[in-house]
């Protein structure tokens, strides 16, 4: 019989039959070990226990102790549980797909009534029932002809279509556990009992279309979660309900920062006290970069089809553009739609500043003595995102950015990329936003330029983080087609991860749109192109802000920083006096003098996460003092009024002039 040699992670090697499975082997090691198995990787690939290796391999078994291949497996099988529960519960019912996504699952299944969420309890019921009869998983690999024949005769059309996409020749793997059967490329567990049963929950019901095609069918897609342990799973569960009530939407209509309506779909209404968010801000941004060297341009917002081409973004980005001919339209009357010829040239509103700025870089020559030429634009852009993908300020279709780009020869990179992370460090900083991870995100396999230059980029990009102590991974083969890229990933106070700002090493645009420099040697050369932004959008960062400080933004971010409230109405001319003298010290200060009880007037205001509340009564305008109460403080503390006036302005002035 055929020898084969696997190499274990200890580095021993050691000759097994060819065909054994990584169960056998691991039996072979110890019956500990044959326990507690669940899979194996064979060369890198996540393989089933049951599969046979034929060729010599790397091999390392896993266990429940190995996360990600043990969470792959318990979600994975889920996935096959659930539909297995939804078919002993509802025979009727046919099954597509069901994929493992992050912390979970979904499978989307075809059938008349929909589900609601008592029979999401009694699915979950079922699994628990399916889980707790331990019923084995085993595979078998068919022809295709055979299988397609099962689909047939067992009337699941979704399966035929899915196997007959299978190229002729090539075998299809099917699973089952215990007598449900399934097509699937696997890897699973050994049993139904290996899943932990009360460490699932699902979430949740929604439509979608087979194979994602709006023509075809609409199904139900069923949404799950799973963890290791009970207590992971109760973690997670207490992190989507501290999540909802974050909820930038629902905050937003709280406070009165803005509103979304059908006419301006994923545009925003920003209310005065959202507009007050975003001018802080912007504000606060403008300085530093005023200080940092950067020269604030403007661009237009319609830019001819001919630049989108030259610049490349017609061919990759078309779809998520809004393209527009380039003519007056006809109607016969006002009530009419407009009458376009189609032989217009085309427009498009600008998804992203880049060509436009190098537009300004090629006006004039510029020498290597100009260079870096730091360019900054508060530039509103717009992207055609489908409408479901919109979500609140984290996902819209006009967009502002805190963009810049900077033009700079290639020994100035990493000078001009430690600028830049230290920017980004100082104003996450001040923003109480510390836990980052960064990232250097290298090479993709489809990229343009050759390997010489890409090698230089990403160690120019490495010698920048290590120059300012950053430790970073490496993402491998997650840069941008056109360089490398840094990503910085945000842990906000419930512990999501948000990937915030950017920073883009470009050596392709200033090529595509031919934008050069005049170097030492008087030759022409092109620039090195730096994309950068330090929020990323302010719709997004906003959003971003709401939901970590649960809407209780610092104060000098705050739309309403202080309400002076009134007790009796005899104080109102008091709390006037002490609104005006506020707002003399750049506090932004109002009075509520309404003929209401001091604990509604505190009431409504702490839902609108007013962060100071001074209520004055007679005693204080007696003593000329306020009752100060922070937002979800237990009771107040008496102040004078000049005091409370120098103690505010301090706390209300920007960190960045402090």
């Amino acid at each position: 019989m055929a020898q084969i040699s696997l190499t274990f992670p200890d580095g021993n090697t050691r000759a097994f039959a060819a065909g054994t499975t990584p169960a056998e082997i691991a039996a072979s090691i110890s019956n500990s070990l044959a326990k507690k198995a669940v899979s194996a990787h064979v060369d890198g690939a996540h393989w089933d226990l049951q599969w046979p290796i034929d060729r010599d391999s790397d091999i390392k078994i896993n266990t429940m102790a190995d996360e990600a291949p043990a969470l792959e497996l318990i979600r994975h099988d889920l996935a096959h549980i659930m539909a297995r529960a939804v078919q002993e519960l509802w025979p009727e019912t046919k099954v597509t797909i069901g994929p493992v996504i992050e912390r979970g699952w979904y499978y989307d299944f075809d059938r008349d009534e929909p589900f609601t969420p008592d029979d999401l309890g009694a699915i979950e019921k079922r699994m628990k029932e399916i889980i707790n009869r331990r019923d084995p998983v085993r595979t078998e690999v068919w022809d295709r002809d055979r299988a397609i024949r099962h689909y047939r005769d067992n009337d699941e059309p979704f399966k035929v279509e899915l196997v007959e996409a299978i190229p002729e020749g090539e075998a299809v793997r099917m699973y089952w556990h215990g007598d449900w059967q399934d097509l699937c490329r696997g890897p699973h567990l050994q049993h139904t009992g290996q899943v932990p049963a009360d460490a699932f929950r699902l979430m949740s019901v929604a439509g979608a279309y087979w194979r994602g095609d709006s023509s075809r069918k609409m199904l139900q897609r069923i949404y799950g979660v799973a963890f290791k342990t009970r207590a992971e799973l109760k973690a997670y569960l207490t992190m989507l309900e501290e999540a909802e009530k974050r909820d930038h939407r629902r905050l937003g209509r709280e406070m009165d920062l803005f509103h979304f309506q059908p006419e301006a779909q994923g545009s925003v209404f920003w209310h005065p006290n959202g507009f007050t968010i975003w001018r802080a801000l912007e504000a606060y941004i403008r300085r530093q970069l005023d200080a940092d060297g950067y020269a604030e341009v403007k661009t237009p917002q319609l830019l001819d089809a001919r630049l989108w081409r030259e610049s490349g973004h017609w061919g990759k980005f078309r779809e998520n553009m809004f393209v527009v001919p380039d003519e007056v339209p006809s109607a016969e009357d006002e009530d009419t739609d407009p009458v376009l010829s189609g032989e217009a040239d085309l427009m498009a509103l600008k998804p992203m500043n880049c060509p436009a700025h190098v537009q300004i870089f090629k006006q004039g020559t510029k020498s290597y003595r100009d260079l870096p030429i730091r360019m900054a634009e508060f530039g509103c852009c717009h992207r055609n995102e489908a409408h479901g993908a919109l979500h609140g300020l984290m996902r819209v279709r006009q967009m502002t950015q805190d963009d810049a780009h900077i033009f700079c020869r290639e020994d100035q990179i990493t000078l001009e990329t430690e600028r830049f992370l230290d920017l980004f460090g100082r104003v996450y900083r001040d923003m109480g936003l510390t836990d980052i991870a960064y990232k250097l995100a290298t090479r993709p396999e489809q990229r343009a330029g050759d390997d010489a230059t890409w090698d230089r980029a990403e160690a120019a990009l490495a010698e920048a983080l290590r120059a300012v102590g950053i430790d970073f991974e490496i993402a491998e083969g997650e840069g941008a087609f056109y360089g490398p890229k840094l990503e910085f990933h945000l842990t906000d106070a419930i512990g999501r991860t948000w990937q915030a700002g950017t920073f883009q090493l470009d050596y392709v645009l200033p090529e595509r749109l031919d934008a050069t420099y005049v170097g030492e040697d008087g030759a022409r050369h092109r620039p090195v192109m730096l994309h950068r932004a330090v929020f990323g959008t302010f719709e997004r960062f906003i959003g971003l802000l709401i939901e970590h400080y649960a809407g209780r933004l610092p104060l000098w971010l705050a739309p309403r920083q202080v309400v002076v409230a009134t007790i009796v109405s005899e104080a109102d001319a008091f709390a006037t006096e002490v609104v005006h003298a506020l707002r003399a010290r750049g506090v932004r200060a109002e009075a509520d003098l309404r003929n209401e009880k001091i604990n509604y007037k505190v009431r409504e205001h702490s839902v609108g996460k007013v962060p100071v509340i001074l209520a004055v009564g007679a005693r204080e305008v007696a003593e000329r003092t306020v009752a100060m109460r922070r937002l979800g403080a237990q009771g107040s503390r008496s102040v004078a009024l000049d005091e409370i006036a120098a103690e505010l302005a301090a706390e209300a002035t920007p960190p960045d002039l402090a």
